[in-house]
């Protein structure tokens, strides 16, 4: 018995890393065309655990997660509790015997994959509705296509990408053609090198800091050829902010407040407390290149348009900026569109609320996310896209990455009262942008407002 158990340990595919990766087929022991319902506990509990692990690898928030595994468990007759983090899940399952199987799973990073959300989404909805006439064969076969989704883009579309969100996102923020045509190439060859040193697994705080080094050198060197070739004013170097925007946390930043509007305080604060960390290693990296350069935040040069053209280019960046984030986040083609037309309208609207009626930028910025909720509860119910995979691309051109950077410049040069003051505008919208999403969602979906 004993030589038996060593050989089957000796024959186990154990993982090297330093976050073990668990090889799930090898720990099933029911025959491949087994029934789901008809498995033991362990093994349905350990299918609910690993789907929500892969929903937590996309970057969805915990409500949505709990929600899923839930379906997953009734659909399979069990019952399941779960607590959620960032980059992991405790949760522990119970039969009507009065057995119990509990799992402790994590990851080892956090991302988004909107293609990936999508799919699993799909999945979940199938195995519902076929009240879990699966094998164990098909669901792993499934699953395993599922997690197979890595990127569907290649650095280079992930870097174009980029270069043509954050060159929507400085026109919006006041940017001319110079600061356009810079923040694109800056941005653009930016998140090529984050992308190459994601595929080489290089530490997220590395990672971050010397893509945007290379994003706010790259958008200089650009701005100096341009300078020396149609001679365009040194004012418009001040665009180099726009060329690391392409960093800003938008999903956990969005998925931190409504985790926190759900109680799901775990997941929530975990979640921002990222999302601060990305923003001061971003902010306190621009202003190092910046001091070396010897640039500052100064004002960009004005673009004289009048409104009605004003607005139609607005409408065109932010379409770009919201098509741009949403293929950063691997959403596909039709899935970026659907979510920058909506992003276009209400990001529109906020800007023209702030122009036109002089509303501050956090009511302006809660009446913007209200308007881009309403209209993706819309299209959900008739395209079946994620909510999530809507909604936060088309509100992450309203955060305010030039405040959130010009809080930390000044705060840096010791310039206390102006930072504070910037530092006070980040927080009103960044903090209006989640309860707009909140109050859409509770206004739309029944099963969101209610606590059970």
């Amino acid at each position: 018995m004993a030589e038996q158990q060593k050989n089957e340990y000796q024959g186990a595919r154990l993982s090297h890393r330093h976050h073990m990766r668990i090889h799930w087929k090898e720990f099933f022991k029911s025959d491949a065309n087994t029934l789901a319902k008809e498995v033991t506990l362990v093994e349905k509990g350990s299918l609910v655990g690993r789907i929500g692990l892969m929903l937590l690898s996309c970057g969805t928030g915990a409500w949505r997660v709990r929600d899923s595994m839930d379906s997953v468990a009734r659909t399979l007759g069990i019952t399941c509790s779960a607590d959620i983090g960032l980059v992991s899940i405790e949760y522990t399952c119970f039969d009507v015997k009065n057995a119990s199987y509990s799992q402790a799973l994590s990851l080892p990073t956090t991302g988004v994959n909107m293609t990936k959300l999508n799919a699993l989404e799909e999945f979940i909805r199938q195995f519902k509705k076929g009240h879990g006439h699966w094998t164990l064969g098909q669901i792993h076969r499934r699953l395993d296509e599922i997690d197979q989704m890595k990127s569907i883009y290649s650095p280079k579309i992930a870097g174009l990408a980029a270069g043509l969100a954050c060159a929507g996102f400085i026109f919006l923020l006041g940017g001319g053609i110079p600061e356009v045509f810079c923040a694109f190439f800056g941005a653009g060859v930016g998140n090529f090198v984050r992308a190459q040193l994601s595929q080489h697994k290089i530490t997220l705080v590395a990672k971050i800091a010397i893509a945007v080094a290379v994003a706010c050198l790259v958008y200089d060197l650009v701005f100096v050829l341009v300078h020396q070739l149609i001679g365009v004013r040194p004012s418009h170097l001040y665009g180099y902010i726009g060329a690391m925007l392409f960093v800003i946390p938008g999903f956990p930043f969005i998925t931190a407040g409504l985790d926190m509007a759900k109680l799901d305080m775990r997941s929530g604060l975990e979640r921002l407390a990222y999302a601060i960390l990305v923003i001061v290693v971003a902010t306190m990296t621009g202003w190092a290149v910046a001091m070396m350069l010897h640039l500052s935040p100064g004002a960009i040069p004005k673009v004289n348009l009048s409104f009605p053209l004003l607005t139609l280019f607005r409408l065109l960046a932010s379409f770009c900026g919201v098509f741009g984030f949403s293929l950063m986040f691997n959403s596909s083609v039709k899935m970026a569109a659907t979510a920058a037309v909506i992003g276009a309208i209400a990001n529109t609207v906020r800007l023209s609320l702030v122009g036109l009626m002089l509303l501050p930028g956090g009511l302006a910025a809660f009446i913007g996310a209200l308007i881009a909720g309403l209209l993706a509860s819309f299209v959900r119910d008739r395209v079946g896209y994620p909510r999530i995979a809507l909604t936060v691309p088309a509100i992450v051109i309203m955060v305010p990455g030039l405040y959130m950077y010009r809080a930390v410049f000044n705060l840096g040069m010791t310039n206390l009262t102006v930072g504070a003051l910037w530092l006070t505008q980040t927080l009103l919208i960044v903090t209006a942008l989640p309860l707009g999403l909140l109050a859409a969602r509770m206004v739309t979906d029944k099963k969101w407002r209610k606590v059970d």
